[in-house]
């Protein structure tokens, strides 16, 4: 039987997000081993907002943690989590609600980034007027071009500013290459490796500067496997954990197995050949082009033509559009996972093939408390 069939599907909604457990367990079994340990991950949460998984990795020893959103920072937080890395420039009342994470939260060490003066600079002033240290990593750009200092001697100018601020505590470096998606391993390690050089001399100024090693966290899920070959970085991969169609058909050397699926039915066959299912964009992440939205995986051949809100429809073949009928179940393969989490309220949670119960996606909202 294929591994993704339900025993009892007529306990599921659809269309709903189907979390197996067995197989993120055994991703973050994957994750530690490719790591070398659980102390060098530092796990994006931006792709499951869930506190269930979030559990799973700290029985697994894994105690630091990346987020994107003060909500996945408190969902972070209240799993548990001693240490959260809010990997984002925070600003406007997002920089009070840090301080009230902190006051919530006091057993847990938050920290944020900086790419720039006037933001290390209001951030103090904050934290100064609140009684606060804050900690912050400075985010360098060493090629995606979406944040961080660029690689030039005025990344070491920062440091000192931001080393010369009452209110922040240094705490190291974040460098993300979110932009290096080479399917080959070797030709996204010589990207990977190429981008990464460009700021190590900076590196070294700031570790003699500082008179210790800062702590380095670099990559996510595509660069991953290369830069666990560097011995002295944390790791931040996320997708790994729930993998999808996209990631999973691109990067060879990435031994994770898809655990998250979207269960569907059939609601129509308004015309030969055309079976229309209730799996829209509302339901599944649509920010790529239609036909890299989802994959069946028990319908061997279709055509997505189309989606809206809540309607997904296929062409199929004369023999299949006779066979499928009203009501059928398929599951669908997301092609980008992340998005697609955030649109669902709850996952339906399985263990071999049954139905087990229902997991909150806590952080899939903007505010939990704070």
């Amino acid at each position: 039987m294929s591994w993704y069939l339900l025993n009892n599907p007529e306990k599921v909604i659809s269309p709903s997000l189907l979390f197996y457990k067995d197989r993120i367990e055994s991703n973050i079994r994957s994750m530690v081993s490719i790591a070398g340990s659980s102390e060098r991950l530092v796990p994006h949460v931006k792709t499951h907002k869930c506190p269930e998984i979030v559990a799973i990795q700290l029985s697994v020893g894994i105690s630091k943690f990346k987020c994107a959103t003060i909500a996945e920072a408190e969902m972070v937080a209240g799993a548990g989590a001693p240490w959260v890395l809010i990997a984002y420039q925070l600003v406007g009342p997002n920089i009070d609600r840090l301080f009230a994470l902190r006051s919530k939260f006091p057993n847990t060490t938050f920290a944020s980034l900086i790419d720039n003066e006037q933001t290390a600079a209001v951030l103090h002033e904050a934290s100064i007027s609140k009684g606060f240290r804050s900690n912050v990593f400075l985010d360098v750009n060493n090629g995606m071009n979406r944040t961080g200092h660029a690689t030039d001697e005025s990344l070491l100018s920062l440091y000192r500013y931001v080393s010369s601020l009452e209110g922040l505590a240094f705490g190291g470096v974040h460098i993300y290459d979110g932009h290096i998606r080479n399917p080959e391993f070797s030709e996204r390690k010589a990207a990977a490796d190429e981008a990464y050089e460009k700021v190590l001399p900076l590196l070294d100024r700031i570790e003699t500067e500082c008179g210790y090693e800062p702590m380095i966290i670099v990559g996510g899920s595509p660069s991953f496997t290369v830069h666990t070959l560097r011995p002295d970085v944390y790791l931040s991969p996320g997708t790994n954990v729930l993998w999808d169609w996209g990631y999973g058909d691109r990067f060879d050397g990435q031994p994770f197995e898809h655990a998250a699926l979207i269960l569907t039915r059939t609601v129509s066959k308004p015309a030969p050949g055309i079976v229309t299912i209730d799996l829209g964009h509302k339901a599944i992440s649509a920010e790529n082009p239609i036909e890299n939205r989802l994959r069946l995986l028990n319908l061997p051949e279709y055509t997505l033509l189309g989606q809206s809100e809540e309607h997904g429809v296929l062409q199929v073949s004369t023999d299949a559009w006779e066979a499928i009928q009203i009501g059928d179940v398929f599951y669908a393969l997301p092609y980008h996972i992340c998005p697609t989490v955030a649109l669902h309220d709850f996952t339906t949670v399985i263990e071999d093939g049954n139905v087990m119960g229902e997991w909150r996606i806590t952080a899939r909202s903007r505010r939990i408390t704070v």
